[in-house]
C-alpha cells in the first residue's frame, strides 16, 4: 500500500500521474460503442447498425447512472489513505463490490420490464427495436460485471494507482475490439455475438482488476466482518451513494432533453447536433481527467484533515483546467470546420453545424468549473450539498430553455451553456463555505 499519509503540499506532477492515465482511459472508453457498431456496421443491415446504435446509448446511459459506483470508491479510498487506516481499504472495496454484484442482480431480475419501457421510450422502428431487444437481453448479464469494474477502478484510482487503472481499462478495451471481431465478423453470429464481446471484456477486466486487487493487499484479501458490515461507515456510504446517485440522474436529464429538443427540429439539425456533440465529448475527456485528479487528492488531504493540501490541489485542477480548456477551444475554433467536414458528407449538415460551431468553442471555458468542482466535492464527499446543487443548475437550465425556446436551436445550445455555468458557478460559490465547515477557519 502507499504511504498513507498525505503530501503537505501538492504538486502539478501528481496532478498528472493521476490526470494523464485518466485521460487516455477516457480516450479509449468509447471505443466498446465504437468497435460494435463497426463490426455490425460491415453486415450492411442498417437495422441492425440502428438496433446496435440504440441499445448502446441505453447502457451508456444505464451504467453512467451507477457511476457512483466508481466515484464514491475512489473518495473513500483516498480518504481513508490519507488518514492512515490502511486496514479500511479492503472493506470499501468488498463493501463496494457487493452493492455492484447487488444492483447488477436487480438489473438482471428486471430485464423484462427495463428493455420494454427503454426501447419504446426511444421510438426505434420494429425492426431496430427488436435488434436493440437482442443486444440488450444479453449484454444486461453484464451488468454485475461492469459495475465491478467501476468498484474496482475507483479503488485502484483513490490509491493513486492511475496506471494500473488505465491498464486494466485498456486490457477491456482490447478484448472487446478482438471478441467483437471473431465473433461477429468470423462467427457470424450478428448482433447477438456484440453483446457477448461485451459481456467477455468485462468477466476478462473484472478477474484481472481482483488479481491485482489481491497482489496489492498482499494476498489479504478479505475483511473482517465486523469491518466489512460497520454500521456507520455503511450508512454513509449508502448516504453518499445516494445522493451522487440522484445528482448523475439530474445531469442524465439533462442531456436526454438536450437531444430529444434537438430531434423535433428536424433530421438535418439532429445530426448537426450529434456532430458537435463529438467537440463536447473531446473537451470532457481532458477536463473529465482533472477532475478524476481532483477526487483522489482532495480526497486524501481531506482524510488527513490538511486544509493547505486540500485548497492547494483545488488550484491546480481549475487552473490546468483552464489551461487545457484554452487549448481545446482553439483547436475547435482554427480546426472546427475541417473536422465537421471528416465527420460528415452533406452539405447541409456541414452547413448548419458551422453554424452552431461557436457555441461549442466557448463550452469547455464554461465547463472548467462544473469538473473540476465535480472532482473536488466528490473527494471530500460533500455528494448532499453536490445532489442539491445539481438539481437547482436542473432548475435554471429548464427556465433558461423556456426564455430561449424561441431562438431555435441557438436557444437550445445557449441553454446548454447556461447549464455548465449554472453547475460550476454554483458548486464554485458554495466551496468557501463548505472548506470552512470542514477545515475550520
Amino acid at each position: 500500500m502507499h504511504s498513507p499519509a498525505a503530501p503537505s503540499k501538492v504538486t502539478t506532477a501528481q496532478v498528472f500521474a493521476i490526470a494523464g492515465p485518466a485521460m487516455v482511459a477516457n480516450l479509449t472508453t468509447p471505443l466498446i460503442g465504437i468497435v460494435s457498431t463497426t463490426a455490425i456496421g460491415r453486415l450492411g443491415d442498417a437495422t441492425l447498425l440502428g438496433g446496435v446504435a440504440m441499445a448502446s446509448v441505453l447502457f451508456d446511459c444505464l451504467f453512467w447512472l451507477f457511476g457512483f459506483l466508481r466515484m464514491s470508491t475512489v473518495a473513500f479510498t483516498a480518504q481513508s489513505l490519507g488518514a492512515g487506516e490502511t486496514s479500511e481499504l479492503r472493506a470499501i472495496l468488498m463493501r463496494g463490490l457487493i452493492v455492484a454484484a447487488l444492483v447488477g442482480a436487480t438489473l438482471i431480475a428486471l430485464q423484462i420490464p427495463l428493455a420494454t419501457i427503454l426501447l419504446n421510450a426511444m421510438g426505434g422502428s420494429d425492426g431496430v427495436t427488436l435488434a436493440a431487444k437482442t443486444y440488450f437481453t444479453i449484454r444486461i448479464w453484464s451488468s454485475p460485471l461492469a459495475l465491478g469494474n467501476y468498484v474496482v477502478l475507483g479503488w485502484l484510482i483513490g490509491q493513486a494507482r492511475a496506471k494500473l487503472a488505465l491498464g486494466m481499462q485498456i486490457t477491456i478495451n482490447l478484448i472487446n475490439v478482438a471478441a467483437t471481431v471473431v465473433l461477429v465478423l468470423v462467427f457470424d453470429f450478428g448482433i447477438a455475438g456484440a453483446a457477448i464481446a461485451a459481456l467477455i471484456a468485462e468477466a476478462a477486466g473484472l478477474l484481472l482488476g481482483l488479481l491485482i486487487a489481491r497482489h496489492l493487499s498482499k494476498g489479504q484479501f478479505a475483511a473482517s466482518r465486523a469491518l466489512l458490515f460497520d454500521r456507520t461507515k455503511l450508512m454513509r456510504m449508502l448516504a453518499v451513494n445516494r445522493d451522487i446517485m440522484i445528482r448523475t440522474a439530474s445531469l442524465i436529464a439533462a442531456f436526454l432533453f438536450f437531444t430529444a429538443q434537438g430531434a423535433r427540429a428536424g433530421d438535418m439539425t439532429l445530426a448537426a447536433n450529434a456532430v458537435l456533440n463529438n467537440f463536447l465529448l473531446f473537451g470532457a475527456f481532458f477536463l473529465d481527467g482533472l477532475a478524476t485528479a481532483a477526487e483522489q487528492l482532495c480526497g486524501r488531504a481531506y482524510g488527513a484533515r490538511n486544509k493547505a493540501a486540500f485548497a492547494g490541489a483545488v488550484k491546480l485542477v481549475v487552473m490546468w483546467g483552464f489551461g487545457f480548456a484554452l487549448a481545446v477551444a482553439g483547436c475547435f475554433l482554427l480546426f472546427g470546420p475541417a473536422f465537421i467536414d471528416i465527420m460528415t458528407a452533406s452539405v447541409e449538415v456541414r452547413r448548419i453545424a458551422r453554424d452552431y460551431l461557436p457555441f461549442v468553442i466557448f463550452a469547455p471555458l464554461l465547463g472548467v468549473f462544473a469538473f473540476a468542482f465535480d472532482g473536488v466535492y466528490i473527494g471530500a464527499t460533500w455528494a448532499r450539498d453536490m445532489r442539491n446543487l445539481m438539481l437547482l443548475s436542473l432548475l435554471i437550465f429548464l427556465c433558461a430553455w423556456f426564455a430561449l425556446r424561441s431562438f431555435g436551436n441557438a436557444g437550445l445550445w445557449g441553454t446548454f451553456l447556461v447549464h455548465y455555468a449554472a453547475r460550476g458557478g454554483l458548486q464554485a460559490l458554495r466551496y468557501p463555505a463548505l472548506l470552512r465547515k470542514s477545515f475550520g477557519p
